[in-house]
């Protein structure tokens, strides 16, 4: 059995508070040989709130999240015999990735709410040169993850926005996913419940969660939207397996990342762009019609344009939509879709957007 089917509830631990990093230590006390993998920018700003102690070495990865990177870290780890993984979404899955090489165990204390990449058992892999490569599954969940708001609330804001993006992928292909099934088992359904929940905060707290991020207030809506983001998104693949995994939207972000304009553009918005391009593809246009105000009070992308696609629309739209076809990515979780029907459902985007009465609330 694959591991991307088996129930996988979390993370051993989970702490989420706000002053969270100082448990690190005490929590890491059974370890002889704690070796942290984080970035530049990422251990800056934990050390503004926080520290390692001074025997614990320092690794710094690479900005790629790619296998090549991950093997050279094991490998620098030496006799860890726990990686500590500080950062947002590609330390966290490099801290992972070379946690599974060295067979020990991982803590991850994300410094952004970008994506759940601090509660998966589980890292998008990337090629050297940026574009996705593939997802692996890993044996062991986190040991612990440590969400210190203190942290994320001074986080640059498009992480936060796109950490809202990816999450409300989950209602969206999940429910493409299990659309059309008889019957679900109950771990599944708990699953898919959890995306309905994800989703319905979103809607009710996200606003009010980016206004206080902006003012630097600790308040509920903040706090749901952190814990929506790293810790609920994670629960719906790891109820559901395969009924709740990446379909259509991150399939389109896929596609997106052998686009050079889009690098610069985080993953979760880039996924946020492509639940629009599912739900087009799925016919479900009035739910397009119900984002797209949302999407442009908030700032995600919801046209090439946005996506900083200003040349070539026609070629942009062939790259991507011949990728999110292969029957190898996951668009094909939602049903037999040709790249000429997702080509379909971009340029039907594109002519949404382009009328400014959908914008309009």
């Amino acid at each position: 059995m694959r591991l991307s089917q088996v129930v996988r509830s979390g993370p051993n631990q989970y702490i989420c508070e706000e002053d969270a990093a100082k448990y690190l230590e005490e929590k890491l006390a059974d370890f002889k040989h704690p070796v942290v993998i984080t970035g530049y920018q990422s251990f800056e700003a934990f050390q503004e709130f926080a520290s390692v102690p001074e025997n614990w070495p320092v690794l710094r990865y690479n900005h790629t999240a790619s296998e090549k990177n991950m093997a050279e870290l094991a490998e620098q780890a030496g006799n860890a015999d726990v990686i500590v993984g500080i950062g947002g979404g590609k330390v966290l899955d490099t801290a992972k990735g070379t946690a599974e090489l060295l067979n020990c165990e991982v803590v991850l204390v994300p410094t952004l709410a970008g994506t759940c990449a601090g509660y998966t058992p589980l890292s998008a892999v990337y090629h050297e040169n940026g574009a996705f490569s593939h997802v692996a599954y890993y044996k062991r969940s986190a040991y612990l993850t440590l969400i210190d708001l203190r942290i994320i609330l001074h986080s640059p804001v498009e992480y936060l926005l796109g950490g809202i993006g990816d999450s409300l992928a989950k209602w969206y292909e999940a429910e493409g996913i299990t659309r059309y099934k008889d019957a679900l088992p109950v771990m599944a359904e708990l699953g898919l419940s959890s995306a309905k929940a994800i989703y319905e905060g979103i809607l009710r707290d996200s606003e009010q969660a980016l206004k206080d991020r902006a003012e630097g207030k600790m308040t509920d809506a903040f706090r749901n939207i952190v814990e929506i983001i790293i810790g609920a998104a994670g629960t719906v693949g790891g109820f559901a397996g395969e009924y709740g995994r990446m379909a259509g939207a991150h399939a389109i972000h896929n596609g997106l990342s052998f686009l050079p304009e889009t690098h610069s553009i985080l993953h979760g918005s880039k996924v946020a762009y492509g639940i629009l391009v599912q739900l087009a593809a799925m016919n479900d246009l009035d739910e397009v019609k119900k984002l797209l105000p949302l999407y442009q009070k908030l700032g995600f992308p919801y046209n090439l344009d946005t996506l900083h696609v200003t040349e070539n629309h026609e070629e942009a739209i062939e790259k991507v939509a011949a990728y999110a076809a292969k029957p190898e990515e996951s668009f094909i979780l939602l049903g037999d879709y040709s790249k000429e029907q997702i080509a379909e459902a971009m340029k039907t985007i594109e002519q949404l957007a382009a009328q400014k009465d959908m914008f309009v609330k």
